[in-house]
């Protein structure tokens, strides 16, 4: 795809958002009317199907077909604050270039017109990327945080997708396995199997920004 036509259909997706946002002012849809305006099939839903989910509706695009998520636990929670804090706290120290997110929010990997996903963790350092909908593009660092009925999602599905987009790095965390699997591609295709105890180093940044593996262990083993 060359550069205008990124541009262009980086408009369109402004312009779906926008559109998606005002109809979500106006109205709000009956889920059993909704339901039965969108059916396809897996594969055919497109960036105007996400924008018009329910505002209480959790879910992915990816290849065009929806995956569905309940609210993250409790768990999930500490562990994404915790995570994110410890980055956002390296980057502000070294007055970095990079931008930490958590989720939610909208990250346009493929930019194209079929996958939207959403890392429960992400570094994106070319801040052109940054749009007032999102990311457009894949970030340079993501991470997922498994939940009991995500792995597949996070071990197979969104694995290639990160890969084949030109992610630099991808973490899991496995909070039910107390494993954390890491992904450097400059590098290696296998992954790095940590057990939760002792420090681990973002490639990204040479491992100085280290993740504190024992308080990760701590957090899960005292929170229901």
């Amino acid at each position: 795809m060359s550069e205008e036509q990124k541009d262009s259909f980086e408009q369109k997706i402004y312009e779906v958002w926008l559109r998606a946002r005002e109809q979500q002012v106006d109205c709000v849809k009956e889920e059993s009317t909704y339901a039965s305006e969108i059916k396809k099939q897996p594969g055919e839903y497109t960036l105007e199907d996400y924008y018009n989910l329910p505002e209480d509706v959790h879910a992915e695009l990816i290849d065009g077909e929806f995956y569905y998520h309940g609210s993250p636990k409790s768990i999930h929670q500490r562990l994404s604050v915790s995570i994110l804090f410890s980055i956002e706290n390296f980057i502000r120290k070294r007055k970095g270039k990079c931008i930490a997110f958590h989720a939610p929010l909208d990250v346009n990997l493929d930019c194209d017109d079929k996958t939207m996903l959403q890392p429960d963790i992400l570094i994106l350092c070319d801040k052109n990327k940054l749009k007032k909908w999102g990311i457009y593009g894949h970030p340079d660092f993501c991470m997922e945080i498994v939940s009991e009925s995500s792995v597949r999602l996070d071990c197979v599905k969104k694995l290639q997708k990160y890969v084949d987009a030109g992610v630099k790095e991808y973490w899991i965390l496995d909070p039910y396995r107390n494993v954390l699997m890491t992904y450097w591609w400059e590098d290696d295709y296998m992954p790095h199997v940590y057990p939760l105890s002792g420090k681990v180093g973002l490639k990204l940044y040479q491992e100085e920004l280290t993740i504190d593996l024992d308080e990760l262990a701590e957090m899960i083993a005292t929170t229901p």
